[in-house]
């Protein structure tokens, strides 16, 4: 985890939030890894739930697009209505980014 955090330290804040959505694609994915790792494997998550995970860890209140982008790159999984979100057991690796 701190591997990932080193990795986009300039868009990170004294509270290790992400300040700013970065615009290189190898920057935005070590971010939304970076997010993936807080949440918990194996755990549900509401859209609410999942906004407010995301709303802790950024500050720049745009949990809906990084909520997208984590399901578009398979951070995460969700079911077939929207309602729940999952960690992916298997997560992109930064091979697959280049």
């Amino acid at each position: 985890m701190e591997e990932t955090a080193q990795k986009i330290k300039n868009f990170l804040d004294a509270d290790k939030r992400l300040v700013s959505y970065p615009a290189k694609r190898k920057s935005r994915m070590w971010a939304l890894r970076y997010l993936a790792e807080k949440m918990e494997p194996e755990r549900i998550y509401t859209e609410k739930e999942l906004a407010e995970l995301l709303n802790g860890w950024h500050t720049f209140g745009d949990p809906a697009t990084l909520r997208r982008e984590l399901y578009d790159y398979r951070f995460i999984g969700r079911d077939l209505s929207g309602r729940g979100y999952w960690l992916e057991r298997e997560q992109p690796s930064p091979e697959e980014w280049e």
